[in-house]
């Protein structure tokens, strides 16, 4: 693709003739067993069937190649692992790398299941997680023993929205060891925002339910990988059964083709809300990465080439239980579910005592109640209107 503009690249990655058939978009191939014309063919289709070449429905159709295609044209990758989900992305790309007697170093403020998946199921084969700072920086190296394998960054963090310094962890990591595979949580960049492989990180995690999706109608979890880790991510995910129906996949190839814009609205209407909150004597800090209340705002501001719909801020005060309930049962634009990145404004809130599992190697900081926001796609004004309405409910 010879176009540098991503909004061009989001309309045409993947668009291939071999998967479009003569239409616009890629043809929806369902097929569990793939039929061959001859012994010939299903020989080459059986040697190169990690190579794009339909062998069999779990390695894939045309459907799940296109998309395969269009994240490594985004992403710059080698190849691209698709999954039913985010989680799925997270914890296979680990398990890829490691096994008994292995150890791990784990961002302290990542995504609640990828610490749940370190405490329970790497604890359980014998692999040793070690939290960190999500503020750290070269320090980073002191954390890393012999045995470590794997170094897993989120960036913005999940609910407290700290932005690393990957670039200086990075190149911590590769000071001490070439050897060490570094996996990175990018559904905030939503794979574009912060050019991962780029920076010389070897996989690239995205919840594709969020952006990549859209709509808040599918689950997708995909990791993108550069040359020296794909075989190995490709063939252990492979071998786990990793996979995802053929409708999932067309489903994520349309939410591509508007990501750009929707992104670009994302990003206005959150800065808009953001500001806005930053002026209420109701809130003691904002954590939006493009403000510089933000923890980590310089990084983004150096290394982000734009931002979402996904910011937190803390309440002046800790809110009861009767007024949590006040404040989150009313809104009108604002819905409460787990998940965002769709076109819909959610809410959630947070009290500083049940954030103390997500941050074993950083305290929580702060005592009122943390709220975080997806800023959706309806009109700013009605969203402020909402959460200034929310606030009367709580503070009058």
């Amino acid at each position: 693709m010879t176009s540098k503009h991503i909004e061009t690249k989001l309309v045409n990655a993947g668009r291939k003739p071999r998967f479009l058939q003569g239409s616009v978009n890629p043809v929806i191939q369902r097929a569990s067993s793939l039929v061959f014309e001859s012994v010939q063919q299903k020989q080459h289709a059986t040697e190169n069937r990690a190579k794009g070449e339909l062998f069999y429905g779990r390695r894939g159709t045309l459907t799940h190649f296109a998309l395969q295609d269009a994240m490594c044209e985004l992403e710059g990758g080698a190849g691209c692992y698709l999954y039913p989900c985010g989680a799925a992305a997270i914890s296979n790309a680990i398990l890829a790398f490691v096994e008994s007697g292995d150890h791990i170093i784990m961002t302290g403020a990542a995504y609640e299941p990828t610490q749940d998946f370190c405490n329970v199921v790497l604890k359980g084969i014998g692999v040793e997680t070690t939290y960190y700072s999500p503020t750290i920086s070269a320090e980073i190296a002191e954390l890393i023993q012999p045995n470590t394998k794997v170094v897993f960054l989120e960036s913005p963090s999940s609910v407290t929205m700290e932005v690393q310094d990957i670039p200086s962890i990075v190149n911590a990591v590769r000071t001490v060891s070439e050897d060490i595979i570094i996996i990175m949580d990018n559904t905030w960049a939503a794979g574009i925002l912060f050019p991962a492989l780029e920076y010389d990180i070897d996989i690239s995690i995205q919840a594709g339910t969020k952006y990549i999706v859209g709509h808040s109608d599918a689950m997708l979890g995909t990791a993108v990988s550069n040359e020296r880790c794909w075989d190995r991510l490709r063939e252990r995910s492979y071998l786990m059964g990793q996979m995802v129906d053929a409708d999932t996949a067309y489903v994520a190839m349309r939410g591509l083709r508007t990501m750009g814009i929707r992104l670009a609205q994302h990003e206005k209407s959150s800065i808009e809300v953001a500001k806005w909150l930053e002026q209420r004597p109701e809130v003691a800090v904002v954590n939006h990465p493009a403000l510089p209340s933000c923890k980590g705002h310089e990084f983004y501001i150096r290394d982000f080439k734009g931002c979402n719909g996904l910011f937190s801020f803390v309440l002046n005060k800790k809110l009861s239980q009767k007024e949590l309930e006040l404040y989150l049962d009313n809104f009108e634009h604002f819905s409460m579910a787990y998940s965002w990145g769709g076109y819909e404004s959610l809410i959630l809130a947070n009290q500083p005592e049940s954030l103390n599992y997500i941050r074993p190697a950083n305290p929580v900081d702060f005592e009122g109640t943390l709220i975080r926001v997806h800023i959706g796609l309806e009109n700013v004004n009605d969203l402020i209107d909402d959460l200034e309405k929310g606030f009367d409910r709580i503070y009058k």
